[in-house]
């Protein structure tokens, strides 16, 4: 179970046979320069190599009318002036005698890689395609797109594989109207495009991008548009729109399937999205969707191929390991993850010396090179005596005793009751000061009866990889159950965490709670003051 990429070397074959501004940017070079780059970066090697097939004209049927397939297909026998006479008839669109080739390989790329992961010959995976799709409607192209990828691979995810739930995530900085059209009135796919916008001024200039376009009929509320009315928006705004607007809707959601049109004109250098967020940002955002999708694959997004794959990234779960003591276990995986040899672990210690245990990790973790340490301690578990308020490491205690002298490096917070409570807290308070804060080595401890079910628990740990780049240690109870050992051990290798299950609303108690927390810590932490503007 690794990640896939697809690509087929014909998807380069089309191209502007006339001179036309607008369309000279949708060239052959935005596709082999991507797959350049990964193979020089030695990604390409480490995938799975899927040669993408042509999707059958029935499979195009999905989504596109049959008069619109048919004239797409007449498009390979016209000579030069007839296709610029059709493109003409459509926006910012121009076709080649080979355009239908080649958008049938795009659509065929995102169906193989929606079969790898649903058969689990994968765990996600990249398809490189050309044309683009999300601007596609029934019966028309539109901005360089052809057939809508996205929209047939969630169709097809559907109707071969049974799936009931499926997410679309666009983060190109526009809009994906015809993929928006094409779900509008269908509760089963929630559809979500932040975009440039600038009160209607920015292309495809329509009034259904704006935020009051939410769906018809049975699909009212499933489709979820960000408008962006200004330029330069950064890393601290796009995960802010993850942590506090698309994340509660897919957790709630609950896909069974994550689909992602990653198109990256909205990061930084681009000179038509002119946004400020790093390819970095975008790593981590593709990490964070791993965490409501029970198979996440994102075909146009490179976030897993940032990962190592497992073999290069080992876990140790040290649970069973009679021969070194309690203490022993956590020194030799922290010396082992600082160094680099591995990248998470957990080590299993006897309850009454876990607070005992959690102090000698810390003061270890800090004197072996971590200039920042995030200590995530869940249940009565007491802050260490040595643990000092000098910005390089910051507590957070869930469900344990209210600080006696609560500070901006020392934040306790109340054990929600329910799963929205839950959620709300890990998105809304936990996750905003962890990126905040950047640290270099995350630390969760479970103490005694820690209050967290099992998915809860690994939904925690697998959230805080991201923020430290994946050196999470996760200390527990060695009388904790092999369920929740094996659980943490593979959201720790990659894995995405169980389901929660039924979602339940948080109370308004638990809101009150939270936003009693936030609003002393906003002044200090940048994260949650992007979330609290308006």
């Amino acid at each position: 179970m690794g990640t896939a990429l697809v690509y087929h070397e014909d998807m380069t074959a089309a191209r502007l046979l006339w001179e036309d501004p607008e369309c000279e940017i949708e060239c052959p070079q935005r596709l082999t320069a991507a797959l350049e780059g990964l193979q020089q970066r030695g990604l390409e090697q480490r995938c799975l190599r899927l040669v993408a097939r042509e999707a059958s004209e029935a499979e195009l049927g999905l989504v596109h009318s049959p008069e619109y397939v048919a004239l797409l297909r007449g498009t390979q026998a016209l000579g030069t002036q007839e296709l610029q006479a059709l493109s003409g008839q459509y926006d910012a669109v121009y076709f080649h005698p080979r355009t239908f080739h080649c958008a049938r390989l795009a659509v065929g790329a995102a169906l193989q890689l929606v079969d790898a992961v649903m058969t689990g010959a994968v765990r996600n995976g990249l398809a490189l395609v050309r044309p683009p799709g999300h601007h596609s409607q029934r019966a028309a192209a539109n901005g360089f797109c052809v057939f809508n990828s996205v929209a047939i691979a969630a169709r097809h995810a559907k109707q071969k594989h049974g799936l009931h739930r499926v997410l679309i995530v666009d983060w190109d900085v526009h809009h994906g109207q015809g993929t928006q059209y094409i779900f509008e009135d269908d509760p089963s796919v929630l559809y979500f495009s932040w975009h440039r916008y600038e009160h209607r001024r920015f292309w495809p200039y329509l009034r259904e991008s704006d935020a009051d376009a939410v769906g018809q009929g049975q699909g009212l509320g499933f489709t979820v548009n960000l408008p962006w009315n200004q330029v330069g928006m950064g890393n601290a705004d796009y995960m802010a729109a993850f942590l506090h607007v698309l994340l509660p809707l897919a957790f709630e959601f609950d896909p069974e399937l994550v689909l992602v049109s990653a198109g990256f004109d909205s990061a930084i250098g681009d000179p038509e999205g002119q946004m400020q967020a790093t390819p970095e940002c975008f790593a981590h955002l593709t990490q964070l969707l791993q965490c409501p999708g029970v198979y996440p694959e994102c075909p146009g997004s490179p976030g897993p191929l940032l990962d190592e794959p497992p073999a290069a990234r080992p876990h140790k779960a040290l649970a069973q390991d009679k021969a070194l003591t309690a203490l022993g276990k956590v020194l030799y995986l922290l010396d082992r993850l600082l160094d680099g040899q591995v990248s998470s672990g957990i080590a299993a210690t006897p309850a009454p010396a876990t607070a005992a245990t959690l102090d000698v990790a810390i003061r270890c973790g800090l004197s072996h090179g971590a200039q920042r340490l995030l200590c995530v301690a869940v249940g009565q578990l007491d802050r260490p005596p040595d643990l000092t308020d000098d910005g390089r490491n910051l507590w957070l205690n869930i469900g344990g005793k209210e600080a006696a002298a609560p500070s901006t490096f020392h934040v306790c917070v109340p054990l929600p009751g329910t799963t929205g409570g839950f959620l709300n807290c890990v998105l809304a308070l936990v996750l905003p000061l962890a990126y905040s804060f950047q640290p270099d080595l995350v630390l969760v401890a479970l103490g005694p009866a820690h209050g967290l079910r099992d998915p809860q628990a690994a939904l925690l740990t697998a959230l805080l990889r991201g923020p430290a780049g994946g050196r999470v240690l996760a200390l527990i109870d060695e009388e904790s159950t092999p369920q929740l050992v094996g659980v943490l051990a593979r959201v720790l290798h990659g894995e995405a965490p169980p389901s929660l299950g039924p979602f339940s609303m948080a109370s308004p108690e638990d809101m009150q709670a939270l936003m009693r927390l936030r609003g002393p810590l906003e002044p200090q932490w940048k994260m949650l003051q992007v979330a609290a503007s308006p």
